[in-house]
């Protein structure tokens, strides 16, 4: 958006990144476990925003379901993440954690696509060590790559990296694929190469989760209804210091169940009577979208 446009829409516009990366790094430094909705979309992005959270994450995953219609098995491309990283930061002042995948490709790669994600407004850039093309944390037969070109992708981020309050978020897969002890040497040796955030997927216990908590580093933790990690209380997660709890794909499931019952009531009844409740009003998706500020645009420009 404009500046102008930027200013009548609550100060929304690019050219307050450096604000919204130093909110975020100040969040991280609390360790309060701030939850940490995930957005595929700008729409979504805005309905987080609006409901009060601190910020908002840009997920591979939903965005492979939701733009391709396909599983999270590394199919987008990097250009697709920077188009929507652009397109939520647009509209949505929150600072926004981008889920980067393996980088798609090579350390070259990498550095290519975080310099791309830096401009297009990202607060946060996450990288993993899964061999691409990826697979979704939670499914098997995925694999990771040997420790040394985990750490030469996170070396390129680091050098590529122009705002220092831009954050990098360092994820590790190989709980699931060489045990729990190695994934916390991996974590380890991601924290000394100068990674801001641990992301340790999937682990499978409490007594793991609590390992995860003591890393000498700000740690993530991600849970997905029906995937490999215990449900815990946001409780647990502040006392064990915790930066971020991540439902990274809690919006997109329950548009799924919503959809599927609001337009099955439809081809039943031939007709929306039965779940009228279900549906956001005419005048709540304009606001959510920000009709009224194109509105005050359209009476400032006419006749002009």
């Amino acid at each position: 958006m404009t500046d102008k446009l930027g200013a009548l829409d609550g100060g929304r516009s690019l050219n307050d990144l450096p604000g919204r990366r130093k909110a975020l790094k100040a969040l991280v430094a609390e360790e309060s476990a701030a939850l940490l909705p995930g957005a595929a979309n700008a729409l979504t992005a805005r309905i987080i925003e609006d409901l009060g959270f601190h910020a908002a994450y840009l997920t591979g995953a939903g965005l492979t379901n939701t733009h391709l219609g396909m599983p999270d098995l590394g199919l987008v491309t990097a250009s697709d993440l920077v188009e929507t990283t652009a397109r939520i930061s647009d509209v949505c002042q929150l600072p926004l954690v981008v889920d980067m995948d393996t980088g798609f490709g090579n350390a070259l790669n990498a550095y290519t696509t975080f310099q791309r994600l830096e401009r297009a407004g990202a607060s946060a850039v996450q990288l993993e060590d899964q061999v691409f093309p990826k697979k979704c944390g939670h499914f098997s037969g995925k694999d990771v790559v040997p420790l040394g070109e985990m750490l030469g992708k996170l070396r390129a981020c680091l050098d590529a990296r122009q705002d220092d309050n831009l954050q990098i978020i360092a994820r590790t897969d190989a709980r699931a694929v060489l045990g729990f002890e190695a994934a916390m040497e991996r974590a380890h040796a991601m924290i000394e190469e100068g990674a801001d955030i641990i992301f340790v997927e999937a682990p499978e216990t409490l007594e793991e989760i609590k390992a995860i908590s003591q890393l000498p580093a700000p740690q993530l933790i991600n849970f997905v209804v029906g995937g490999r990690t215990p449900m815990v209380e946001l409780d647990y997660l502040k006392e064990s210091g915790f930066a971020f709890v991540l439902y990274a794909n809690a919006a997109l499931q329950a548009s799924v169940k919503a959809v599927q019952e609001v337009l099955g009531s439809l081809k039943e009844h031939g007709s929306l009577y039965e779940v009228s409740d279900r549906l956001a009003d005419f005048d709540e998706r304009q606001r959510i979208v920000g009709k009224p500020i194109f509105d005050a645009l359209s009476q400032r420009y006419e006749g002009a």
